[in-house]
């Protein structure tokens, strides 16, 4: 099929996603999303997720069909996130898929959320080049992927400890920020001096060049920034919030973004994509775009809608797959919540 009509399912975490794609044209991306009834404990929690996802998938699902003026029986693949991501929403989403593969008799797909964040650039920007590389930074994942024709992935580097999104939560909290924190650091930091406080890079020293020239490591920062904060507060001064969170904003970003650039440069790549919920950064996002037109590399930043998790994601590399002619998934595959991000189908 040139042009397969993929309907894309997306439960990893806290979102319902739900899309339909047909080639790199995106019809349609229905979302419900459960994260206020998560904000008051501070964090997900996988038992609220997956019945905000039993109770949304249909509705959802109807939404997008409805809205892409389409019925079930034109969808030619259904493709649906098998890992990474927490196990009770993805079986969810899982047990959805399959049914409706079965029912419709069409063929399924379990693809890999991550590599979903960075392929979902080629229904905003066109098709890839032979070969990209990507950055992939959420709340669970700071990852740097080696990608080949779309689908053929190999993983430089990973965080550690503390993936991006992560530490931005923690420092949030930390800071007597709502959760998420990720966006409140965000505001915060426009109005702050990056320059007022010098938190430290992780894995950037000589010595971590040659086991962790493409690894992230955030736990230390997030453990400096407490201790800059816990002394301010010993010495009965007021936390000047906004350099706080400019400050540590920026130490996020430079790591980023010198790794990156380090890595396309090693590497001899000249696009450069960037995806996940904490490419919505600002800071993230001004720094790599100086840094990237400083290297002479294209850098291509999904709009913010499609950084966080989404259906689009989903059916883009579920259509990306199919027009590949990689086989389906049989109807009895598991979830994974640490599937390899080498292993874009299950």
């Amino acid at each position: 099929m040139a042009d397969p009509l993929v309907l894309g399912i997306e439960t990893s975490c806290d979102e319902t996603g739900v899309a339909l794609v047909r080639g790199h044209d995106l019809l349609v991306d229905a979302v419900a999303s459960s994260v206020d009834e998560h904000a008051r404990f501070g964090g997900i929690i996988p038992e609220i997720a997956s019945r905000a996802h039993l109770e949304a998938m249909v509705p959802t699902i109807e939404r997008a069909l409805a809205t892409a003026d389409v019925s079930l029986g034109e969808v030619d693949a259904i493709a649906v996130t098998a890992g990474p991501g927490l196990v009770g929403p993805l079986t969810v989403g899982a047990s959805a898929a399959k049914a409706l593969a079965l029912g419709l008799g069409k063929p399924l797909y379990g693809v890999n959320h991550v590599i979903g964040h960075a392929v979902v650039d080629e229904l905003v920007d066109g098709p890839f080049p032979e070969r990209v590389m990507a950055l992939v930074v959420s709340g669970g994942h700071s990852s740097l992927l080696l990608i080949d024709d779309t689908v053929n992935v190999t993983e430089l580097g990973s965080t550690l400890d503390d993936a991006a999104g992560e530490a931005f939560d923690k420092v949030g909290r930390l800071l007597g920020l709502p959760y998420p924190g990720g966006p409140h650091i965000d505001r915060l930091a426009r109005d702050g001096d990056p320059h007022a406080i010098r938190f430290p890079r992780g894995l950037t020293a000589p010595k971590d060049q040659a086991d962790h020239a493409a690894d992230f490591s955030f736990s230390g920062l997030k453990t400096a920034v407490a201790r800059w904060v816990e002394t301010q507060q010993d010495a009965g001064r007021e936390i000047p919030l906004n350099d706080v969170a400019a400050s540590f904003a920026e130490a996020v970003a430079d790591v980023l973004t010198a790794k990156t650039i380090a890595a396309c440069r090693r590497h001899d790549v000249s696009t450069l994509v960037v995806g996940g919920g904490f490419s919505a950064n600002s800071q993230l996002r001004d720094m790599a775009a100086k840094r990237c037109a400083e290297a002479g590399i294209e850098l291509r930043i999904p709009p913010i809608r499609y950084c966080t998790d989404n259906g689009a994601m989903i059916a883009a590399l579920g259509s990306a797959v199919v027009r590949r002619g990689l086989p389906p998934s049989s109807l009895d595959i598991p979830v994974d919540s640490s599937m390899p991000l080498t292993q874009v189908l299950v």
